[in-house]
């Protein structure tokens, strides 16, 4: 395995409105060596309960879009695969947590990565730390939608752009540092008193 702040998988979930949701899209981006590795994984997934025409307008998935696609069952294999061993970056990273293990009921994340609060830590004062304002911020919504092939609220968008983000932000960061901002932003570190 190596070192932490080497190798990660940044994920991004779109669900059908429960709580916590069910999965209906999962895109998952590779990050070695503190950039994108070109390696991605992307789904739509069939939920058992339909999703909720409110979230269908934020994320454009409707039922039909996953009326004959894959069940979590029928690609968990394949994201334990990646998962199981390997630290998980997300922006408000917590929900992915929840919907993942909402499905994945023998998973547990080694670190989840909240580039949310990285993003605070390390750039206190900006406005908003949504997402989309961030990648505005820092001018990387035009290569995510390039990368991705995507919009906003599609899951590899979302993971593409927090991948982006996530490396910029390091870059910022003596090599020296890295590991200790991460641990601050990891929500499962104890010492940081947010657990799940």
């Amino acid at each position: 395995m190596t070192a932490i702040d080497e190798y990660f998988w940044v994920v991004d979930v779109e669900g059908n409105g429960a709580s916590p949701p069910e999965v209906v899209e999962l895109a998952m981006v590779e990050v070695s060596l503190r950039a994108l590795s070109g390696k991605t994984y992307h789904w739509f997934i069939k939920p058992r309960l339909p999703i909720n025409p409110r979230v269908t307008r934020i994320h454009g998935i409707t039922n039909d879009d996953v009326s004959r696609a894959p069940s979590m069952e029928d690609i968990e294999d394949d994201v334990y695969l990646c998962l199981e061993h390997s630290p998980i970056v997300g922006h408000n990273v917590r929900i992915e947590v929840q919907a993942l293990k909402r499905s994945l009921t023998d998973w547990s994340p080694v670190s989840a990565i909240d580039t949310l609060r990285l993003a605070k830590n390390l750039k206190p004062g900006l406005k908003s730390y949504s997402l989309k304002n961030l990648g505005a911020e820092f001018a990387l919504s035009k290569q995510a939608a390039l990368l991705s092939g995507r919009r906003h609220h599609s899951a590899l968008y979302d993971a593409t752009l927090t991948a982006l983000l996530f490396v910029k932000l390091l870059e910022e960061v003596p090599p020296a540092d890295h590991h200790r901002a991460i641990a601050e932003a990891d929500i499962l570190n104890r010492a940081q008193g947010i657990l799940l």
